[in-house]
């Protein structure tokens, strides 16, 4: 909608500053005759908009203009205080930041709107960590914020599972990422990911750093989850199913894609593991629901263990359970 826009343009002018209209229109997923027009009409209803031409030009505001925040709806008032995740926001030492953004936020809505963002805090809550981990611990997470912030040089001994395991590096923290309760700093050079809680020692600097121009951390963090499951699922497995199984993840959308029916109410599919580490341990978790038809090494180790067990479950002289009568 227009009047949506226009409240749009006045936010993105009022906290980046100046804006050519190719830029609003990107933004804005307009074309930029449709930024001229808004333009006019923003000038037409008095608000404090100049336009520059040349090289450095764009549009701005006059300086100390401030729209409120009256063009919010019902729905984006609950998305606001959503979109406020307590728990991470006092790891990174902004607990109490938030809490006050919060309560000004608030403040400044209309009384129409403050019941839709109170009643967010009652209804929904947010905790990003997983059942069955515990909570890293990431005692250098407020001083890498810090660096992040202020583009400032980390000299950190890290911890990793290649030997040799501690080493030393240099890193340009680009931006902090949160994956499943867990801590990750995107740095250069590279760039390459760090978990947090890996971090043995830190030590900051004044040195300051640049990001790499065109740098976006969404858009980093994407292709590298992206990579990192393709690197993850390179081997295959030919596998048996049988009736009501079902596979998760990369193996259930193969199974989904390529299973055939086997002529006896199984099915055959091939589908990605990680490794014929992981795979052994998956499949033998599904017992008899599964028969694993290749690659021939993992189904004779998955045959071993399944043997070991046998004989090690098998009846014992004298201290096997009767069954039946006295």
């Amino acid at each position: 909608m227009k009047s949506s826009r226009l409240v749009s343009i006045l936010l993105l002018l009022q906290t980046r500053g100046r804006m050519t209209a190719a830029r609003l229109a990107e933004e804005l997923e307009v074309s930029v005759r449709t930024v001229y027009r808004d333009m006019e009409a923003l000038v037409a209803a008095g608000v404090p908009l100049y336009g520059d031409a040349g090289h450095a030009g764009g549009y701005r505001l006059l300086d100390g203009y401030r729209t409120r925040l009256t063009g919010l709806t019902g729905q984006e008032a609950e998305a606001l205080f959503l979109a406020g995740v307590p728990g991470p926001a006092a790891e990174l030492g902004l607990g109490a930041v938030l809490a006050a953004a919060q309560l000004k936020v608030r403040a400044a809505l209309p009384d129409a709107l403050r019941p839709h963002a109170d009643r967010v805090a009652g209804r929904f809550h947010l905790d990003a960590p997983g059942w069955y981990a515990d909570a890293d611990d990431t005692p250098f997470l407020p001083a890498v914020a810090d660096a992040v912030w202020n583009g400032r040089v980390l000299h950190v001994l890290y911890r990793r599972w290649a030997e040799p395991t501690d080493v030393r590096r240099r890193l340009e923290p680009y931006g902090l990422v949160l994956k499943a309760g867990r801590w990750y700093v995107v740095a250069g050079p590279g760039p390459r990911t760090y978990r947090v809680d890996q971090i043995l020692e830190l030590d900051t600097s004044e040195e300051e750093f640049t990001r790499p121009e065109g740098f976006g951390l969404a858009a980093y963090w994407a292709a590298y989850q992206r990579d990192f499951h393709d690197r993850l699922h390179r081997a295959e497995a030919v596998v048996r199913l049988a009736p009501g199984t079902r596979l998760t993840g990369p193996q259930g959308r193969a199974v989904d894609a390529d299973g055939r029916p086997d002529g006896d109410g199984w099915t055959r599919a091939t589908v990605p593991v990680e490794s014929l580490d992981r795979a052994h341990d998956d499949f033998l978790r599904l017992g008899t629901a599964v028969e694993v038809l290749e690659p021939a090494e993992l189904r004779e180790r998955i045959a071993r263990t399944v043997a070991e067990l046998a004989a090690r479950y098998a009846p014992r002289g004298g201290n096997s359970v009767a069954s039946g009568g006295d």
